[in-house]
């Protein structure tokens, strides 16, 4: 009887320790994080994203966590002052690092970029843009981030970074499925194309109809596993704030040397005093031009509202003529695939067309006589209609409204046709319309993939029951031994 019995508890125990098999036990895949600061020409800006460890085809479904604007203007306005450059982010960084848990903020990777202030700074003072970038990088090493560098980004891919953006919050690439409980591409996916307007540059970038790109033009990216080839080109010196001074600048060396000039985009009875020396603070517009009056004199800018002589002024700026007689040339000899598709038009295109007050879908005749109500307001009647906008900005408007028409239509090629194709917004579901979350997208693919962590474990219940339960059977197996 006792072998009986012991053979009986072995045989439980076999079985127990057979059931109580080890498991793999996959855990959720860990958040990461990464940060990415906005240096524009005009401001400054901090985003910081989040997307799960297990990337969907090898891209990272990105999600944006937090935003925050850098009081003061853009970092190139520090190139007399380049420890302010850095001092200025301070406050945004502290801000980002509340939104990451704190054990993971040393492995969130942290990037600046630099768009076309930056540019233009580099051009004019590549010393000063040095110590800028110099500066900004050591107060970011002074934080628990993963700094991985602060840089100036080419317009191109300022650009083509906008456009991954726009694709990726209008779930273009990539769209969750609740029955597949998956992210999947879209079977009929529209590919949008980006308009984006600083204050030093404006870009344009889309997929065009078949191969009708150089090597020289294209940019080809891969997300979620498919590759796309995208034309995409920055102006420089045609963003909206060196626009004006351009401008400027022409109507005051057509109207030498008096120093009274009429100005026909600024509303009847604004005055704006200026003096030729502040030309000299951007290489867009040449201060050492000898048209210009002397350094020292000032001149007085008097608003003409007048909206066809500011359509004619603005045309100006642009060099058409360069182009000949091609038709896949934009202006300043600069060659464009046809348009096609429908397109998000961002940044300074958004802020202008809301100020106007104008609706998604609304005809060009509308626009054009929006814009044409707004030139014709004298500066009392703006000024008293919109006491809290910003009285440097609010008599420019005239000037942006129309200079967007001439870019959009002249230069670009949009006509009455497809101007319904283009939509003006600034952010898409919860994120910030820009280039800095395409840049953390593409960024992604860079990141290898981390493996969802499984550990070797058992349910504890089970493991409970099964370990009282071998206690008991071999407690009655020894006692049946002794009997």
């Amino acid at each position: 009887s006792a072998i009986v019995g012991a053979l009986v508890a072995l045989s439980i125990i076999s079985l127990l320790l057979s059931l109580l098999r080890v498991e793999d036990v996959t855990l959720p895949p860990t958040v990461k994080y990464g940060m990415v600061f906005d240096a524009g020409s005009s401001h400054t800006s901090l985003f910081v994203y989040e997307w799960d460890s297990d990337k969907e085809n090898n891209t990272g479904v990105v999600s944006q966590t937090l935003s925050c604007d850098v009081q003061g203007q853009g970092i190139s306005s520090y190139a007399n002052n380049p420890p302010e450059a850095g001092k200025s982010l301070r406050e945004c960084l502290d801000k980002a690092l509340q939104a990451v848990p704190a054990e993971k903020q040393r492995d969130v990777p942290a990037y600046l970029g630099a768009t076309a202030g930056m540019r233009l700074l580099r051009e004019q003072n590549s010393s000063a843009t040095e110590q800028v970038l110099a500066e900004v990088a050591k107060t970011m090493q002074e934080y628990p981030v993963a700094f991985k560098g602060a840089r100036i980004l080419t317009g191109e891919e300022e650009g083509a970074y906008g456009w991954i953006t726009i694709n990726y919050l209008l779930e273009s690439f990539t769209k969750y499925s609740p029955k597949a409980h998956a992210w999947l591409r879209p079977e009929a996916a529209n590919i949008f194309g980006a308009l984006d307007l600083g204050g030093a540059s404006t870009q344009i970038s889309f997929v065009p109809e078949g191969s009708a790109l150089s090597q020289n033009e294209a940019s080809e990216f891969t997300l979620y596993g498919h590759s796309y080839n995208i034309y995409t080109h920055s102006y420089l010196c045609y963003g909206q704030n060196e626009m004006l001074k351009r401008l400027a600048k022409e109507l005051i060396v057509e109207s030498s040397p008096s120093t009274r000039v009429h100005h026909p985009c600024y509303p009847k009875g604004y005055n704006e005093t200026l003096s030729p020396s502040s030309f000299r603070d951007s290489p867009c517009t040449d201060g050492s031009d000898p048209r210009l009056p002397r350094a020292d004199s000032i001149v007085t800018l008097e608003g003409g509202g007048n909206t066809s002589g500011c359509l004619a002024a603005l045309r100006k700026l642009f060099n058409f003529s360069a182009c000949g007689q091609s038709q896949d040339c934009t202006f300043d000899g600069v060659s464009q695939p046809p348009l096609r598709g429908q397109f998000i038009a961002f940044s300074a295109f958004y802020y202008n067309f809301k100020f106007l007050n104008l609706t998604e879908g609304q005809p060009l005749a509308v626009v054009r006589e929006a814009i044409e109500g707004l030139c014709s307001r004298s500066w009392q009647d703006l000024s008293s209609s919109y006491p809290k906008e910003d009285p440097k900005r609010l008599p420019k408007y005239c000037a942006n409204a129309n200079y967007i028409l001439t870019l959009l239509l002249d230069a670009y090629k949009f006509n009455e046709t497809s101007w319904n194709n283009i939509f003006f917004q600034m952010k898409a579901g919860s994120a910030d319309v820009g280039w800095t979350l395409g840049y953390m997208l593409n960024l992604t693919n860079a990141l290898p993939a981390q493996a969802p962590a499984s550990l070797k474990g058992h349910r504890p219940s089970l493991w409970a029951a099964a370990v009282t339960f071998i206690i008991l059977t071999l407690g009655l197996g020894l006692a049946a031994l002794l009997l």
